[in-house]
């Protein structure tokens, strides 16, 4: 029997990239198969603030797996430590500082599924 390629979807080989936004990516599901959502986690070196941004029609949540940082959304400032969440409007302005002293890692939950073209660079 052939496996379903919508209910079994092969590992990402991409790995880890490098985007503009001053964030490392690695996105862990994001395919045809599951459009309601993706999912990536987020590395943020210490020091760094993310490119402010917004992203279209998508709703983000983060989840905090490593370091500390601090949240920007329409203006409004969290810090954030391991463990805790956000929910990121569509359409809202935001951005990320690592204020610790190692990588600030974070899960980046999309709904529906992220696509470049929703990503809105606010700094350009």
């Amino acid at each position: 029997m052939a496996i379903d390629k919508n209910i079994f979807i092969p590992a990402n080989v991409q790995g880890e990239f490098w985007t503009d936004e001053r964030c490392y990516i690695t996105e862990i599901h994001n395919c045809d198969a599951s459009p309601e959502s993706s999912l990536a986690v987020a590395r943020v070196e210490p020091g760094v603030m993310t490119q402010l941004h917004s992203l279209t029609g998508v709703i983000e949540r983060y989840i905090v797996r490593q370091g500390e940082g601090i949240l920007e959304i329409d203006g409004a400032q969290q810090k954030l430590q391991v463990g805790d969440q956000a929910v990121i409007p569509a359409g809202a302005t935001q951005r990320i500082e690592n204020t610790g002293s190692i990588d600030l890692e974070f899960y980046c939950l999309c709904t529906p599924r992220f696509f470049p073209d929703s990503y809105v660079n606010l700094e350009a």
